[in-house]
């Protein structure tokens, strides 16, 4: 069984972080100890990105020092003196250090620094060889000539297998989009190797730098605009050496505007270019120079807020800036979540995954992290693409979010709320969500045929026509409109809006599920090394003997769809037969009215929290039971109980809570806290899709 693999690139700006990525993505699913190693790195002073990106992204909690050999200097400066094998030796030593805390490490090969490219693709097959790792190809394929790029790729291979190595597959990235069937079907037709080649084309975000990329290179100083800005892509760069009015005529989408601090005309009139509609919109500023604007300026630019486009402060002139950022590469950072969703999504989307994990042996972990678990979700909602309905289009959260899930391939998506709205916020964030569908309720072809329906269900109330299809024009009641019609396969909402306003339209429209009597919530609390269902921490109060049954009956049924073994444990302040009182009889009563209607359910009640949870506990109060210790779903007896517990549990054991989710409706719709971040929709909405895959099965 495979511990290692080697990311062996043969060239510079190859894509390797991209590579990485993906790579840690399918790992982390399936491995419990994983670890990054790189023989070489450029720097000591400055934390490797590679190293960095993959210790915050994926949680590798090891020392930086322990993930790196040698730096670039310490490297050359041994090959002075020493043959290459005392580098190899000092290599390995500290590979096998860090492989003894590791399931599977991820070796990742040299830059190719100018002055030793010559001689780094040798290195790094000797080194692959030396650590004893499987190596993935990793070539760029962005040359015009597509016959060299095949040629160039084939003579790579052959290389590899003359130096001994074990080659696991072949990727060549960042083919033109136009080239990348030619190339695809030219390997294809003729690749006399067993192990597999994959063709990606280059995705135009991967290519630009970001303008918080270029303000970190630089060394610049943030003086406007919204930090989430910084995010932008720059396509292209402009010097403004011209008057306003003809410099206008050259700025194009994405253009990067480069000019000293007193240029206040071409600041001004590059903020009103983005806030026109007929002109394009900038990627950023740089006034260069180290020149500030003056006063009034100052205080025009603060008293507009949080623009959407970044003023940057940079110390070196106009020409040198220009210069520094045309040679600066186009990297994948730490928090730049569009980068790294668009390299995680076209990963999949080009890779099969399955077989690459058949060619490097990975054994699956029996533990379950949290990261396990939410990658996870993505992994089963991209298997099967569900439409999930966004009622808060104009939300900033939201458009992040659906552009993350869209490059991903999670799922298909609609926008609601006003065109022309949502349009200018994704204007203005300066995202890609050209694959979102985007409706307006008021205006919508859909909205007589959705009032007439909803006239239909709620006449008994005493509405009227036209009061039924006014209600449509809510964005909240047109989604759940849509979820009920079969349009889309569920919706997420609630970023904006009450719970209330979210939840009142399902039980209008889609109302329960058949045997269930109540809608209810449960939250998945991952733990350091499982995960478990708490329910209902959100929606009921006091649940009747019934109402809790159902809930358990609904979350031993969530717990199964998201591949959680439902044991579920009827929480009280008493175990077994220890007390009496009203409270603990409800749950008596519940348990048994659970048993009777679900008797292939592993269920136990009343029991106490630590009777559910700890072994040791439960061989002294509960013996024999095939619950006791060892609940994966926890039903409490109310709302108090539950709310309080699971934020306990949250912030006690820094456990990562995800819900509250919905069950108990015929269609999955659920709820997002008012004050929820871009991971905990994107998270939500992975959840919905894979409910709604559920219904459908």
């Amino acid at each position: 069984m495979s511990d290692s693999l080697y990311i062996g690139t043969i060239g510079p700006r190859s894509g390797k972080t991209f590579v990485l990525l993906g790579i840690l993505e399918l790992l982390s699913r399936r491995v419990g100890r994983l670890g990054v190693f790189r023989p070489i790195i450029s720097d000591s002073d400055e934390p490797d990105n590679d190293i960095e990106l993959a210790q915050k992204l994926f949680g590798i909690d090891l020392p930086h020092a322990s993930m790196y050999a040698l730096t670039h200097d310490e490297a050359s400066a041994l090959l002075k003196d020493e043959p290459t094998s005392v580098i190899l030796k000092k290599i390995f030593n500290s590979y096998r250090a860090l492989q003894r805390q590791c399931d599977f490490v991820v070796c990742i090969g040299t830059d190719y620094v100018a002055e030793t490219a010559a001689l780094e693709f040798n290195f790094n097959a000797q080194l692959a060889n030396h650590l004893g790792c499987p190596v993935l190809i990793v070539a760029k394929g962005d040359k015009p000539d597509v016959e060299e790029v095949v040629e160039t790729i084939r003579l790579a291979h052959d290389a590899f297998e003359e130096g001994g190595c074990t080659i696991a597959a072949t990727l060549v990235n960042r083919v033109a989009a136009e080239d990348r069937d030619t190339v695809n079907a030219l390997l294809s037709d003729d690749w006399p190797h067993e192990d597999p080649v994959w063709v990606l084309p280059e995705d135009p975000l991967l290519k630009f730098p970001t303008m918080g990329e270029i303000m970190r290179k630089l060394g610049g100083e943030l003086l406007y605009g919204d930090v989430a800005a910084l995010d932008r892509a720059v396509r292209d760069v402009r010097v403004a050496a011209m008057h306003l009015p003809n410099f206008l005529e050259h700025i194009d989408e994405g253009s990067l505007i480069i000019t000293p601090g007193d240029r206040a005309d071409i600041v001004v009139g590059c903020l009103a270019a983005n806030l026109s509609r007929s002109a394009p919109s900038v990627a950023g500023l740089l006034l260069t120079g180290d020149l500030r604007p003056e006063r009034q300026i100052d205080q025009l630019l603060a008293g507009l807020g949080d623009l959407s486009v970044p003023i940057v402060l940079v110390s070196t002139d106009t020409y040198a800036t220009a210069m520094h950022v045309a040679q600066l590469p186009a990297s994948i950072v730490p928090g730049n979540d569009r980068k790294i969703a668009a390299a995680l999504g076209l990963f999949r989307s080009y890779v099969d995954l399955d077989e690459f994990e058949r060619r490097i042996e990975v054994s699956r972990s029996t533990r379950v992290t949290p990261m396990m678990f939410e990658y996870e979700l993505l992994e089963r909602a991209a298997a099967n693409r569900k439409h999930i309905v966004l009622p808060e289009g104009t939300d900033e959260r939201i458009l992040r979010a659906a552009e993350i899930l869209l490059r991903r391939g999670v799922v298909s998506i609609t926008l609601l709320g006003d065109a022309q709205a949502i349009q200018e916020m994704i204007g203005k964030f300066g995202l890609d969500l050209g694959d979102a569908a985007i409706e307006d309720p008021a205006n919508s072809s859909r909205l007589d045929d959705f009032g007439a329906t909803y006239f239909e269900l709620r006449k008994h109330k005493g509405i009227s026509e036209q009061a039924a299809r006014d209600t449509m024009t809510d964005v909240s009641y047109f989604g759940t409109m849509m979820v009920h019609k079969g349009i889309a396969d569920g919706m997420v909402s609630g970023a904006a809006h009450t719970t209330a306003h979210t939840i009142r339209p399902s039980f209008e429209i889609i109302k329960t599920a058949p045997g269930c009597s109540v809608v209810s919530s449960v939250f998945f609390m991952c733990l350091a090394d499982r995960v478990l269902v708490y329910g209902d921490c959100a929606i009921n109060p006091e649940p009747n003997p019934e109402q809790l049954a159902d809930i358990a009956a609904s979350s031993a049924a969530t717990a199964r769809d998201f591949g959680v073994e439902p044991r579920v444990a009827m929480l009280s302040y008493s175990t077994g037969e220890s007390a009496s009182g009203d409270e603990v009889e409800k749950v008596r009563q519940a348990t048994r009215i659970a048993r009777e209607r679900h008797p292939e359910l592993l269920i136990e009640g009343p029991i106490q929290y630590d009777a559910a949870i700890d072994a040791g506990v439960a061989s002294k109060k509960m013996p024999g039971s095939e619950v006791a210790g060892r609940a994966t779903v926890f039903i409490f007896p109310d709302l108090n109980t539950g709310n309080n517990t699971y934020k306990a549990v949250q912030r006690s054991a820094d456990a990562v809570a995800i819900g509250p989710i919905l069950q108990g409706l015929n269609k999955p719709v659920n709820d997002l806290s008012r004050g929820c971040k871009v991971a905990d929709i994107v998270n939500t909405v992975a959840i919905t899709a894979i409910q709604a895959q559920a219904d459908a099965s």
